[in-house]
């Protein structure tokens, strides 16, 4: 009976998390269209979120290709497939592996620091002063920090899947002798828009969910610095589990398209 009485409890409050963080959502898309418009600060934001990934996302890239071809590589060869080398780690990079290994590496990176950032903020009552003196800091803080994740996310999974591709060629290069031309010739040929464009939009949602957890977390985070840590755990904990939901979501309706 205590059992059950602990999951209802449980299930209460994630249905009321759910419940909160889509009320956070909304207000975000009320507060984006509303002047006055936070260009600086939206700017300040991308060129944290975006410059200081650069080389995580470069070096996490570049391994996922190394690693891919390398462990790919012998079982293709005993069937003689190994030519197929190029199509299959383009297709596999840009369609799955780049855009959902870089999202994750960026809510651990990203979303922790923002949920830790406005979690300290409240903490040390910066947002209680902000809003006392006349501030909007529903505009500053989180309507800038989720916009600059929505635009730069893209971005970073462009940066990671050529990286991975680059590995993936150098492995092929040294162990086949298969030229640069070759190679990536091989690669385009066997991608079209049906996988580019799912990829890209879905990475817009990445980018989105990762800024609106981090922000939620930190915004509403509870009094005291284990509060703070709290926060940016879960903030990691919860995008995670959110980006594999939408991921899942988005090759649910590409397949739909795909048989239509």
């Amino acid at each position: 009976m205590a059992t059950l009485k602990n999951i209802i409890i449980k299930l209460s409050t994630f249905f009321n998390e759910i419940g909160e963080l889509s009320y956070f959502a909304g207000r975000y898309f009320k507060e984006i269209f509303k002047p006055p418009f936070e260009f600086k600060e939206l700017l300040r934001q991308c060129y944290n979120m975006g410059n200081r990934s650069l080389l995580l996302v470069g070096i996490t890239g570049f391994i996922i290709g190394l690693v891919l071809t390398l462990q790919t590589r012998p079982t293709l060869m005993e069937f003689g497939a190994v030519s197929w080398m190029p199509s299959m780690v383009g297709i596999s990079i840009v369609r799955e592996l780049g855009p959902m290994i870089t999202a994750l590496v960026c809510a651990g990176r990203i979303g922790s620091g923002i949920g830790a950032e406005l979690g300290s903020m409240r903490v040390t009552e910066q947002i209680d002063a902000m809003e006392v003196s006349g501030t909007n800091p529903f505009k500053y803080l989180v309507v800038t920090r989720i916009l600059a994740t929505t635009l730069m996310l893209p971005l970073l999974i462009i940066l990671g899947d050529a990286v991975a591709l680059f590995g993936s060629f150098l492995v092929e290069n040294l162990k086949g002798n298969v030229s640069f031309q070759l190679f990536f010739d091989q690669v385009f040929n066997s991608l079209d828009f049906g996988d580019i464009i799912p990829a890209t939009v879905k990475s817009f949602f990445f980018g989105f969910a990762i800024g609106l957890v981090g922000c939620f977390k930190g915004y509403y985070c509870k009094k005291g610095t284990a509060g703070v840590g709290k926060a940016a755990n879960s903030a990691v904990v919860f995008t995670s589990l959110l980006l594999f939901v939408i991921d899942f979501i988005a090759v649910f309706v590409a397949d739909i398209f795909y048989e239509l």
